[in-house]
C-alpha cells in the first residue's frame, strides 16, 4: 500500500495575488512528490488573528517554510532533507 504523501500547508487569502504567484509556482515543483493544502485564513477567526494580511505562508509538518514569496532554495532543501 502506498505511503500518503507528504503534506504541505499554504494560508492564503482570495483575493491575494502573492498567495496566487506562491501557489503557481509551488505546485509544478511538488507534482506527485506532496499535497498542497490551501487553507484560506478568513474562514476561521484563529487563522485571521495569526496571520491577517501576512499571506501567504507555507507550512511542512508544524514548521513555517517561507512567507510572501516562495523560497525556492529552503523548498528544495525541505524536499531533499525530508525525502519527499
Amino acid at each position: 500500500m502506498d505511503e500518503p504523501l507528504p503534506l504541505l500547508i499554504v494560508y492564503s487569502r482570495r483575493g491575494c495575488h502573492l498567495c496566487e504567484e506562491m501557489l503557481e509556482e509551488l505546485e509544478p515543483l511538488v507534482r506527485g512528490r506532496a499535497q498542497v493544502r490551501v487553507n484560506d485564513v478568513d474562514t476561521n477567526p484563529e487563522w485571521v488573528e495569526l496571520y491577517g494580511l501576512l499571506v501567504p505562508v507555507l507550512y511542512y509538518s508544524g514548521s513555517e517554510v517561507c512567507r510572501y514569496r516562495l523560497d525556492r532554495k529552503a523548498l528544495l532543501k525541505l524536499l531533499s532533507d525530508s525525502k519527499i
